[in-house]
């Protein structure tokens, strides 16, 4: 098993550093091959896409879900893990843990998209759903823990999870590098609780970093511009973006995300469809509609690109049908 971390894994609550953040990225390279990083032409300017679309279950959630089972002591992999997801991470920890030997129990929500839960259920974890509307998926995860033991893996308020994705930001710098452009200066991140815009803030200190989420569930955004953290107004507005569905973000998220000036922006469901439209033909990629909300921002002229920017497509779990209704549009 790779190395532990220098920290103690006593502590959940530890804050993420760039050099974890680095040694996430190691552990990541050595096990999977770099993501594509691809040129798309905007208004006359080339912007740089990540396709975590391409990871073996398709988004980048793999990565924090690897950094963190990874650093679990004998005893913590004896007991299992627990996760919150809609999907995407669902299926992260269900791949590394499956590989690594250990008992993964998902809490889902009962709308998440078939395609996840059958994926999930796949790769070996035991999936428990709750709904999205009455329930707290965090309440649903603390009473099994609390019945089962085992550890917590949470989809984005982990300091593992955090530095993990931000593996994605070391490795698109380096590609950046490799091809002669000093960058990224600008980051455009797909953001449901966080977690991966927080990773990037630290991978990337010198990039300014744009948070985009989608209308109704757009509560990172209004907590950066108000200085605290604020909830969803109405967990029952619908939304296409399963993937960045979540309640509210967490103070570790919040504290990476507020003391690097990041600011959010909000895309419509329209701006999304047009988004996804335009990477299946220019890309040639399946994109879901979480994983385009970065695109879209850019698409739509609300993130105006340098010579340097990243835009991440974060993800491609979309069901079949879902995705055919929007590309024939």
């Amino acid at each position: 098993m790779t190395q532990q971390s220098p920290e103690a894994l006593i502590d959940p609550n530890r804050a993420p550093t760039l050099a974890g953040v680095e040694r996430a990225a190691a552990k990541v390279a050595a096990l999977l091959p770099p993501t594509p990083l691809l040129p798309l032409d905007v208004d006359g300017r080339t912007i740089w896409c990540k396709a975590e679309s391409l990871q073996p279950v398709g988004a980048f959630k793999i990565r924090g879900a690897w950094h963190r089972l990874t650093d679990l002591t004998a005893e913590q992999a004896a007991a299992g893990v627990v996760g919150v997801s809609s999907g995407n991470h669902a299926q992260g920890v269900a791949w590394a843990a499956n590989r690594l030997g250990i008992k993964a129990t998902i809490v889902m929500p009962s709308n998440a998209p078939a395609m996840k839960l059958a994926a999930t259920r796949r790769l070996g974890a035991e999936v428990v759903l709750y709904d999205r509307v009455t329930e707290s998926r965090d309440a649903v995860a603390a009473k099994l823990l609390e019945e089962r033991g085992g550890t917590l893996v949470h989809a984005y308020g982990d300091p593992w999870i955090i530095e993990g994705q931000g593996s994605a930001g070391i490795e698109a710098a380096a590609q950046m590098r490799a091809r002669g452009i000093d960058g990224p200066d600008r980051i455009v991140a797909c953001c449901g609780g966080g977690g991966l815009s927080a990773g990037l803030a630290l991978a990337c200190p010198d990039a300014e970093l744009i948070a985009v989420e989608p209308e109704g569930w757009d509560d990172v955004t209004r907590s950066l511009a108000a200085g605290e953290i604020l909830s969803v107004e109405d967990l029952a507005f619908p939304t296409e973006c399963d993937a960045l569905q979540t309640p509210e973000t967490r103070p570790i998220n919040f504290a990476v995300l507020q003391a690097r000036g990041v600011r959010g922006v909000v895309v419509t469901r329209n701006e999304v469809r047009d988004a996804m439209r335009l990477a299946f033909e220019k890309l040639h990629l399946v994109i879901e509609p979480g994983g385009a909300a970065a695109l879209a921002a850019v698409l739509a002229g609300k993130v105006t690109p340098t010579d340097a920017t990243l835009v991440t497509l974060s993800g491609g779990n979309v069901d079949p049908l879902k995705f055919a209704e929007i590309i024939s549009e």
